[in-house]
């Protein structure tokens, strides 16, 4: 970030980058040239177990501190052609004077034409909203004045309005950038956000709302949010920008839990620097791509957005040209369209191989990464689908975005040679697998799901096999076509909990779908201290898609290393003939009639006239109407 952004700030990421920039210097030094290798695994790709969404990358456009994208630049940065990005969000900046406003329409209205999507974010209220004071010892620092948060909210809608006036109405609006670095712009603390968000941000109607955007990602801003009904209703998106950002601070465990029908984004990044005529520097280049990968992967973000589209050290350059940095991107943007969906996929399969894939408008696209200094030889497996062949896409250090060869595909399997140093994108056609109807009755090991959203496959150290694990609550796994017959009985599972447990809820055909039992796993003694549980399930014959849905209060939950059901016991006798002396009569009607006032029977199955699964009033009176004559069969089954 330049211009008015905090000089503090920007010292603190040219600090982070000389380090990088140290690191990636001394590994050159100390690498020496191999030859080709062949990667440690094979990359899984099961194109029916669904991760997130993605709604698009893109780069921002600030008409306050740099001129607008000319005709031939837009056409750059959203057309999906040879030298071009293929962004589909676009950034502008809501400035403070409503007399500006119009500055970033043409570019707004050249990314909608393209197909994608435009949001705005301030960096000021209008000067009649601030106020000056003294925060942390530091005088003149600017906040909103807090008896003008709704008019605020009204400055944000009006911005959003006439951009929808205009011709290019907005997707989402924020209510700050970086509210929590502010040196050089208007400071918000998360007890005021949390204010704005319960009490004003409701009155937002021309776009979704966004919040917080805080510079690094820091949940303290985000936390009270979430952690508020209200405020949360109110909040559609929840952005982070990712200065500094750790790999390990990008999952949000508590948005993950908390954030259901909203969506995250990474709003605002450049990496590794912003040093000046950067944007081809190589391999460099390649962090960028990582970056977007772990964002995506670790930190389940729906959209990419970069600082500056066009900058020295952007994804354009000053010249209007596609940077290698750009290029990176591209490798992404122009393949993974919005509304494509991530599905699970063998992330790091090599140590320096990094993969990730989508699907959409029937393709399966997959992006795979190899920082190594020498190439790689990769084996790609598709599950639950597969492709004819797959149209290959680099950039390495001579190339950007060059169409390679096309790969057979046999099987649902292909091999690619990944070259040093490069990002290769691969596009295919998906053909779908038909899904063969499966036994429940048969164990079923949990890591064969055709969905899942949360859970991570576990090797068991013992050499059982696999397991589901990293189980948290609302995590659920699906498995189609699941046959029961005639009826079932009872689920059985092999579990095990180092934490609180949890439930598994059993349903059928939909997350909240009919719910036919629930069972709970307790803390066994350890992730991998495997304990059978069971619990009853009523209700279920015939052939149904199974979700699992793991409830509870604990961080991590449960592992689970299959299941099965139990058959409902088939009757042997006659159905009616309760006492089974081969003749149906008041004998049976009152062991019936014993059974309701509370003493046992024997053989409760010939006594369930209606097949409902249990012995009832219903079933007392259908017996009477027989004996009557009024009927001459009971509706359930022998």
């Amino acid at each position: 970030m330049e211009g008015r952004c905090a000089i503090v700030f920007n010292n603190i990421k040219k600090s982070i980058s000389a380090v990088t920039a140290g690191l990636i210097a001394l590994s050159m030094i100390l690498t020496t040239p191999v030859f080709e290798v062949s990667a440690a695994s094979d990359v899984v790709v099961n194109l029916s177990a669904k991760k997130q969404e993605m709604r698009g990358f893109g780069g921002m456009v600030h008409t306050g501190w740099q001129s607008d994208l000319t005709a031939a630049q837009r056409e750059t940065a959203f057309g999906t052609g040879d030298g071009q990005l293929g962004f589909t969000i676009l950034r502008l900046h809501v400035d403070e004077n409503s007399n500006n406003w119009s500055k970033g329409l043409e570019s707004a209205k050249s990314a909608i034409k393209h197909g994608g999507i435009v949001f705005a974010s301030p960096w000021n209220p209008p000067t009649s909203m601030q106020e000056k004071f003294t925060r942390n010892g530091v005088a003149n620092q600017t906040r909103l004045k807090y008896d003008q948060y709704a008019n605020y909210a009204k400055h944000l809608d009006n911005y959003a309005k006439f951009m929808k006036d205009n011709g290019a109405p907005l997707y989402a609006i924020s209510v700050q950038n970086e509210p929590d670095y502010a040196h050089e712009w208007c400071w918000w603390t998360p007890q005021e956000m949390l204010n704005f968000m319960k009490n004003y941000a409701g009155s937002i109607t021309n776009a979704r709302v966004m919040a917080p955007e805080s510079f690094q990602y820091l949940k303290n801003m985000s936390d009270p949010i979430l952690n508020d009904a209200t405020a949360l209703a109110n909040m559609d998106i929840l952005g982070a920008h990712f200065y500094g950002t750790s790999v390990n601070n990008m999952p949000y465990p508590l948005f993950q839990q908390k954030g259901a029908g909203k969506e995250l984004w990474m709003t605002e990044v450049y990496v590794p620097n912003s040093d000046a005529n950067s944007a081809d520097r190589f391999p460099e280049a390649l962090d960028v791509a990582m970056n977007m990968h772990n964002a995506i992967v670790e930190g389940n973000f729906q959209a990419y957005v970069w600082w500056y589209i066009r900058r020295s050290y952007g994804p354009m350059k000053e010249d209007g040209t596609m940077s290698k940095r750009g290029a990176m991107m591209a490798q992404y943007s122009r393949y993974v369209r919005p509304g494509y969906v991530r599905v699970d996929a063998t992330k790091n399969p090599n140590t320096n191989v990094y993969v990730s894939a989508y699907t959409g408008d029937n393709k399966v696209v997959i992006v795979a990464i190899n920082k190594g200094t020498s190439a790689v030889s990769q084996k790609f497996n598709l599950q639950n689908g597969s492709a004819s062949s797959m149209d290959t896409y680099i950039t390495d250090g001579s190339r950007n975005v060059a169409k390679g060869s096309k790969i057979a595909v046999s099987n649902g399997s292909f091999t690619a040679q990944l070259p040093a140093q490069s990002v290769t994108t691969f596009v295919g056609s998906t053909v779908p697998v038909v899904i063969e109807p499966i036994s429940a009755f048969n164990r079923i090991e949990a890591e064969n799901y055709t969905d899942q959203y949360g859970v991570e496959i576990e090797d068991n150290p013992d050499g059982t096999g696999k397991n589901i694990g990293y189980i948290q609550n609302g995590d659920y796994t699906v498995y189609q076509k699941v046959d029961f017959g005639s009826g079932a009985a009872s689920f059985e599972a092999s579990a095990g909990s180092n934490s609180n447990g949890g439930n598994i809820e059993i349903r059928l055909d939909g997350l909240n779908g009919t719910l036919i039992g629930t069972c709970a796993v307790p803390n066994t003694g350890g992730w991998k201290s495997w304990t059978n549980v069971s619990c009853n399930v009523s209700g279920v014959t015939g052939q149904h898609d199974v979700y699992l849905k793991f409830t509870g209060e604990s961080d991590y939950l449960l592992n689970l290393d299959w299941f099965k059901f139990n058959a409902k016991e088939i009757p042997q006798g006659k159905l009616g003939d309760v006492n089974g002396d081969n003749s149906i009569d008041s004998l049976d009607l009152m062991l019936i009639k014993k059974h309701l006032l509370g003493e046992a029977i024997e053989n409760t199955a010939l006594a369930d006239l209606d097949g409902s699964g249990a012995v009832d009033a219903i079933d007392f009176a259908l017996m009477k109407q027989y004996l009557l004559g009024i009927i001459t069969a009971f509706p359930g089954k022998a």
